[in-house]
């Protein structure tokens, strides 16, 4: 007699509820989730359904339009978003940033009544972005470090990834290219395999959660340094215009503008001054 065994179903989804819930992710989060992403937010949803009783795709997209606190769309971000990242990820964008654009910055603000250097990075992810900028920032300004950085602001979409880099504990995988010096210095051995972060780090960087796609960008000051990496492969053209334009507002004139590796601006603005490849600076 053959015994019971406990077969957990997936719950299918039709082309047409994909669609709902492309045009759904679309709309509120600019992601471009092209046809052959089916099976990949297919796969990622199904403990999203389970978990809330619900039994279709059809369901779930009624479930997500009836969300009164924005939840429901947490949990839809959490779910879709690729937030592959380590520590030093761009190498020359650190590079740079030692070798110019810091001695650049901080003798045009020298003089200034307003010397702090105001750094923003859009799509932090699980914080190696920041905090690995933080890392840089202490060594490259040591006692002085206070008197040119207030902190940084890190942001991102998802509610998950931002708890993540608050607690700051990140795998032997994600610490590969991390100085031993800074190894020493700022972090802390939990076991073989995960490193804790060093609060003397982790009090620099401040975490918010923003969509950028937003409207607006609700910022009290501009910045002179803007990271925006790995972010726009995910964007058509016309979401990469829109926020190239908001992003481009809100940094300084003669600001730097850091994109990912593998993205570039192309022709989309003409607010932005190629420097180096995904290195910009707005135009004065």
């Amino acid at each position: 007699m053959m015994n019971n065994i406990l077969i957990d179903k997936t719950i299918s989804i039709s082309n047409e509820e994909f669609q709902l819930i492309r045009e759904l992710i679309y709309k509120n989060f600019g992601i471009n989730l092209t046809e052959h992403k089916k099976p990949l937010l297919h796969n990622r949803l199904q403990w999203v359904l389970k978990k809330n009783g619900i039994n279709s795709f059809t369901e779930y997209y009624r479930f997500i339009l009836n969300d009164k606190n924005g939840d429901r769309f947490n949990e839809l971000i959490d779910a879709v978003s690729t937030n592959h990242t380590f520590f030093f990820r761009e190498k020359n964008h650190f590079d740079f940033l030692i070798h110019k654009v810091l001695p650049d910055l901080t003798a045009k603000l020298a003089q200034s009544q307003d010397p702090y250097i105001r750094i923003w990075c859009a799509a932090s992810s699980t914080g190696e972005e920041p905090y690995g900028l933080a890392m840089v920032l202490k060594d490259y300004f040591g006692d002085n470090y206070s008197s040119w950085i207030q902190d940084i602001l890190a942001t991102d979409i998802s509610n998950q990834v931002l708890s993540d880099a608050i607690r700051g504990i990140y795998t032997e995988r994600k610490m590969q290219q991390v100085p031993e010096i800074y190894k020493t210095h700022y972090f802390n051995k939990v076991d073989e395999e995960k490193y804790q972060l060093s609060n003397l780090i982790k009090r620099e960087v401040t975490f918010r959660r923003f969509n950028l796609m937003s409207s607006t960008f609700p910022f009290n000051k501009s910045f002179h340094i803007i990271f925006c990496c790995n972010v726009m492969i995910y964007f058509d053209q016309k979401i990469r215009e829109n926020l190239i334009y908001q992003l481009a507002k809100v940094l300084l004139p003669g600001g730097y503008l850091f994109l990912g590796n593998a993205e570039s601006l192309g022709r989309i603005s003409t607010s932005f001054e190629y420097i180096a490849p995904s290195i910009y600076q707005k135009i004065v």
